[in-house]
């Protein structure tokens, strides 16, 4: 994740859900001093669930990350919002964009987009297979 410091600080979406806001510790940190770009994606996967979970009603998996796109490095103490819409439900699986806007901690109330991902999630069940999503 590579660092600009002439982010363009953006405003936060309107047409998607606030699902998610986190601050990431030292702990999180890569070698390089940001945080690690495997710790963002969990992140994303937890915040990318929320809102399938309300159509599938039970178990479910991540099968895919269709995009993933690291903008700007996250930094020790940003507090990190991420915003959710469903783009596509089919017969087992949804679709779901999330975008993460970092507040830096010495810029609070300013937001910048320091990453996007679209996943896909299948319903499933008890045994792992794919099941039908409720369409009531």
């Amino acid at each position: 994740m590579s660092s600009n410091s002439s982010a363009t600080v953006v405003t936060l979406p309107t047409d998607q859900e606030l699902v998610l806001k986190v601050i990431p510790m030292p702990a999180d940190c890569n070698a390089n001093g940001d945080i690690f770009g495997g710790w963002v994606m969990a992140q994303v996967d937890l915040a990318g669930a929320v809102l399938p979970a309300r159509y599938v009603r039970g178990r479910m998996a991540t099968v895919a990350v269709n995009e993933f796109i690291f903008k700007q490095a996250v930094k020790v103490g940003d507090i990190l919002s991420f915003f959710a819409k469903v783009n596509r439900i089919g017969h087992t699986s949804i679709s779901v964009d999330v975008e993460v806007y970092a507040e830096r901690f010495s810029r609070q109330g300013q937001y910048i987009k320091v990453t996007q991902a679209t996943l896909t999630y299948v319903a499933i069940d008890d045994l792992g297979k794919p099941r039908p999503i409720p369409k009531d």
